[in-house]
């Protein structure tokens, strides 16, 4: 219920604010080089979580992307890919709300490839109009044919903090 609070937010005060005709790093054939650092939990063990995703916009605001994640320092190894759908409401002043939905396969050494669809939202910040971005926001992810008596819970919703650079 609050995931869905939150992105109706989003959408609400994107449709109300006024627009700017500056270019941005979201304009239709840029694309964005994403780098993230996090920590994370799993099978009793605590991980650093490294990734890096592409984004190429196919109209202004509208991006597909792709992201990989290496599960490090934890028992058993985790690796991850994400393809993505995102739209950018870029026309906002400030900041930038952004809403995607995702599928993300999951690799974990001994046992069986799990996948998971999620959807995420938030802003993104743009420092002096540049091509350096950072984004803060929030991720919901559930995933398909789990067990919960293997892996503990089978949904979840964590905090993102992402660097992009576009080009």
């Amino acid at each position: 219920m609050i995931n869905k609070l939150f992105v109706a937010v989003i959408l609400a005060g994107a449709a109300i604010l006024p627009t700017a005709n500056a270019a941005s790093p979201f304009d239709k054939g840029r694309s964005s080089v994403i780098a993230y650092l996090g920590s994370g939990s799993a099978f009793r063990d605590d991980y650093i979580i490294l990734g890096l995703g592409y984004n190429y916009y196919l109209v202004n605001g509208l991006k597909l992307g792709i992201q990989f994640d290496l599960w490090l320092d934890g028992d058993p190894s985790i690796y991850q890919v994400t393809p993505e759908v995102g739209y950018v409401f870029h026309k906002v002043p400030v900041v930038k709300p952004y809403v995607g939905a995702f599928y993300r396969r999951s690799y974990i050494e001994s046992f069986d490839d799990l996948s998971a669809i999620g959807y995420r939202g938030g802003v993104y910040f743009v420092p002096g109009g540049g091509n350096t971005y950072i984004g803060i926001g929030g991720a919901y992810t559930e995933y398909q044919d789990c067990e919960e008596t293997i892996y503990s819970d089978c949904s979840t919703s964590y905090t993102e903090l992402t660097f992009m650079f576009s080009f």
